[in-house]
């Protein structure tokens, strides 16, 4: 028979087991498979880049590791899955800093809040831009391009997507230069039309570019990043080329849902940062013209706020509207 202060020294202990559950499910984490989830279809440069990661971040953490393709909406759909998913560090979002800051501006009726339903696990790797010209363009850097745009009328350049619009925006607004903006479905069916002049200009994604300019078929002035791509070492930056504060380059990071404990969030945010800083990745984004980034959580978030700024004025400037 169990005595009223025996069932009250279970009792207590019962209430510390329960207490301690959730903490210790903190201690085991992963103990099972996680989820990684992206905007982009299998088989696009995203996926790819992705795809590398996952397999690394498998032999990190010590589990399975599956990646779901969810495109759609610019990356919407596969926010919204994550921001909708438990908050257990199970289920990743890995994508863009365009969502997370402009979402507002390329969607009508964002399904989620990212500042409110996201927290920060670490930035994986940059995507830059770069600007080209036609092969038989007589600009041969961008004050040659500046210079000519600005000694006739008519000219054009083009976009396929919001990175490629904003980032023209901002050309133009810190150039003075005018340019009719054309879009286009896709960086492939521009080609022929920047490389016969029809196009006087257009700032592109580098991991395509990169090909179109080893050909021959155009001509890289200049990276939109910080730093220059590894794999174009001669173009300069567009800083480097005498365009002052020009920076606006597609990078990537980890994004948890809110609520996710916080030695859960530091867990995955220092595999974020153990992946981005290897050799192996550096090598392996230099065959994509990509380049890695290494922020942990609070540079991230800066990173994210300094970027919103950007994208309102460039969006007003570019009258970008998701209605």
């Amino acid at each position: 028979m169990i005595t009223r202060r025996e069932f009250s020294r279970l009792g207590a202990a019962g209430a510390v087991v329960a207490f301690d559950g959730p903490a210790l499910a903190q201690q085991d984490y992963p103990s099972r498979p996680i989820h990684v989830v992206i905007g982009f279809a299998a088989g696009s440069g995203a996926d790819i880049l992705c795809r590398f990661y996952v397999a690394r971040l498998a032999e990190i953490s010590g589990q399975s590791v599956v990646i779901e393709n969810r495109p759609g909406a610019v990356g919407v759909i596969a926010g919204n899955v994550v921001a909708k998913s438990k908050p257990d560090g199970y289920t990743i979002l890995w994508c863009g800093n365009s969502i997370m800051v402009g979402g507002k501006y390329l969607v009508k009726d964002m399904p989620f809040d990212p500042v409110k339903e996201f927290v920060s696990a670490g930035t994986l790797f940059e995507t830059p831009f770069v600007l080209a010209v036609g092969a038989q363009s007589p600009a041969k850097s961008i004050s040659d391009l500046v210079a000519l745009l600005k000694s006739k009328t008519g000219n054009r350049c083009a976009y396929t997507n919001p990175t490629g619009q904003l980032s023209t925006a901002l050309f133009k607004s810190r150039t003075g230069i005018e340019a009719q903006v054309v879009s286009y479905k896709t960086t492939a069916d521009a080609m022929p039309d920047l490389g016969d002049g029809t196009l006087d200009f257009m700032i592109l994604d580098g991991t395509f570019a990169v090909g179109q300019v080893k050909s021959g078929r155009i001509r890289a002035l200049a990276a939109t990043s910080a730093g220059r791509i590894t794999a174009l070492p001669d173009v300069p930056t567009m800083q480097e080329a005498g365009i002052k504060d020009y920076v606006f380059s597609p990078w990537w990071g980890a994004y948890l849902p809110a609520g996710t404990p916080q030695p859960v969030v530091d867990k995955v945010a220092a595999w974020t940062r153990q992946m981005a800083g290897e050799p192996a990745s550096a090598k392996f984004l230099d065959t994509m013209a990509a380049l890695p980034v290494l922020d942990d959580p609070r540079q991230m978030d800066a990173r994210l706020q300094q970027d919103r700024g950007l994208w309102d004025r460039l969006a007003a400037d570019a009258h970008l509207s998701a209605g």
